[in-house]
């Protein structure tokens, strides 16, 4: 579920400034040490933030013109890109996030109101208007900003993104009980007094539960943190 466009597309620029602060605080080796992601490092992250923008661009195109134009040719191809684009030199890496950013944004911009309501597809396979594509790459440049591992953590991210996040995530995730496999759970942020149901109202009572702050649920639920006694997760996406 994600939020309006005007905010979304908000979340997007603050995003992209964020993930290029901590960018350009790390020296050319440091993106060669890991992220917090297992099995990549730093350049491994920004590697695929770019190559996100561009994959983007492709859905953007793809509103434009009504030509299918997928994110990725498949998922091989995509890992392949990310893998081969972590070996760019560190200056290359970041004129290639830079770039690849500003060609979204630019892109954005051209589209009409009519072009924002047709539908694309994301790399999940579902069909969503493009409206959402902001949204999306909201979520990618200010969750990969943390994964970064240098600095930044879900509480420094924006509390009104967490919520959105929170929101986000929990539609997504009610969906998958109803398929199966996953548990149905309340969250509740003990700071802003809000409250989730992972699961529909005539789903079986939820008595698991998870507590904390808006950042510290926003990390439990995109497999980025533990909230004490509730259970694991399946994947998010």
């Amino acid at each position: 579920m994600a939020p309006p466009l005007t905010r979304s597309l908000a979340w997007a620029d603050e995003g992209t400034d964020i993930f290029a602060r901590v960018l350009s605080g790390l020296a050319d080796e440091e993106l060669r040490a890991p992220s917090r992601l297992e099995g990549w490092s730093r350049a491994h992250v920004v590697a695929h933030a770019a190559a996100n923008a561009e994959a983007l661009c492709n859905l953007v195109a793809w509103a434009r013109t009504g030509v299918e134009t997928p994110m990725y040719a498949s998922r091989e191809q995509r890992d392949a890109d990310i893998e081969t684009g972590s070996r760019r030199t560190a200056p290359e890496l970041r004129d290639w996030f830079t770039t690849s950013a500003a060609a979204l944004r630019a892109d954005l911009d051209e589209l009409s109101q009519e072009q924002w309501e047709h539908r694309v597809r994301t790399g999940q396979g579902r069909m969503v208007e493009a409206t959402q594509v902001p949204w999306m790459r909201a979520r990618e440049v200010l969750i990969h900003a943390v994964d970064l591992g240098a600095g930044v953590s879900f509480a420094d991210l924006p509390e009104g993104f967490l919520h959105d996040l929170v929101d986000d995530v929990v539609a997504q995730r009610t969906a998958a009980v109803a398929e199966g496999g996953h548990p149905v759970l309340w969250l509740h942020d003990e700071a802003g007094e809000r409250t989730w149901r992972i699961g529909e109202p005539d789903d079986p009572p939820a008595s698991p539960e998870a507590r904390g702050t808006a950042a510290e649920l926003a990390a439990y639920l995109t497999g980025r943190g533990d909230a004490g006694s509730a259970p694991a997760l399946p994947r998010w996406l």
